[in-house]
């Protein structure tokens, strides 16, 4: 049996259309990391409730990504699924429901994401117990920290015991134990944004604790330029909205607002189902970054217009296979482009 199977499928079957640039952007992927360069992941959308975790963690583990933007919601969730979830519900007829359906799913205090759902009290209540507690601290010793930090250093503390999920599967501890790179931008914008914002209200906390947005921006024009050298850093979005738009400006503001020399992004690739239009910044096509000076004419572009939950996990696993048996992959890759 094939030590690539994920990966001679793609080569033997992804041939035209959509299944093409897939296949084209895994080859311009591993191609990058064979060159030496690195690669940023953008999560936007309800990745870490679908379990994107199985194939991210070790994708991160074993050096396929080098840096994370992702939103507020992808972030805890992916911590909710390691704490709680044995006790998450799926309801695989959610598009017949009924209003009355949602209504009974509130009462039992689920909280649904298209076909599943986090539960309140193991997920969110949980976990508060957890992370107020450090915000109370860092309030009265004046500490002042990234989003993600917290998150960071939750995930390390809590005892195995309390995992539901399992470990290996958690992208969130893969990061935290690395110390990837990561912006959150938009942070307020998540259960536990609202939940901090509650106790700024009741004044347990102070709001500074939690560094900016801008702090996240001015963070990452050092990050990026040490991810850059060599032979760059490519940028692959999921979805879009700010988990996407917040990172990539990085290089034309280290260019024209700092006044500094950058490299472009060395490759970009999104996977999208959001439609095509030069009216929408998530469905714009990649050479209108160009004029943004995110992208050049020789970046490799690709635009993959399907599902994340299904061509992401896919791509990973066939580039785990490519970073677990190189000399094979290469073989493979090279015969198939003949």
């Amino acid at each position: 049996m094939s030590a690539l199977p994920t990966l001679d499928f793609i080569l033997r079957n992804y041939k035209n259309f959509n299944a093409r640039v897939t296949r084209d952007a895994l080859l311009a992927y591993w191609s990058h990391l064979q060159a030496g360069g690195k690669m940023f992941w953008t999560l936007a959308g309800a990745m870490s409730s679908a379990q994107l975790g199985i194939t991210l963690a070790p994708a991160i583990r074993e050096g396929l990504i080098h840096g994370i933007s992702c939103t507020g919601a992808n972030l805890e969730e992916s911590l909710f699924r390691l704490v709680a979830h044995d006790s998450y519900k799926d309801f695989p007829e959610y598009r017949y429901f009924t209003k009355a359906d949602d209504t009974r799913i509130l009462k039992d205090r689920m909280r649904r994401v298209t076909d599943t759902s986090i539960p309140e009290d193991e997920a969110f209540r949980a976990v508060e117990k957890f992370i107020v507690p450090m915000w109370e601290t860092a309030s009265k010793n004046g500490a002042r920290h990234f989003w993600h930090e917290y998150f960071y250093q939750l995930v390390q503390k809590l005892p195995a015991k309390l995992h539901e999920g399992e470990a290996e599967e958690s992208w969130l501890l893969a990061a935290a134990k690395a110390n990837l790179p990561m912006v959150v931008p938009g942070y307020e914008d998540s259960t536990f944004g609202n939940i901090f914002a509650s106790h700024v209200k009741f004044e347990d906390c102070s709001a500074s604790i939690a560094k900016s947005g801008i702090e996240y921006m001015v963070n990452f024009y050092e990050q990026y330029q040490e991810m850059s050298a060599g032979a760059g850093v490519g940028f692959f979005q999921i979805g879009g909205g700010i988990a996407g738009d917040f990172p990539i400006c990085v290089v034309p503001s280290i260019k024209y607002d700092l006044g500094k020399k950058v490299k472009p992004w060395a490759y970009f690739c999104q996977i999208s189902d959001s439609t095509t239009s030069y009216g929408s910044y998530s469905g714009a096509t990649p050479n209108e970054k160009i004029t943004w000076d995110k992208l050049t004419e020789k970046t490799p572009m690709f635009v993959i217009e399907s599902d994340a939950t299904i061509v992401a996990p896919l791509m990973l696993t066939a580039l785990l296979e490519c970073q677990r048996n190189p000399k094979e992959a290469n073989k493979l890759i090279a015969k198939a482009m003949k």
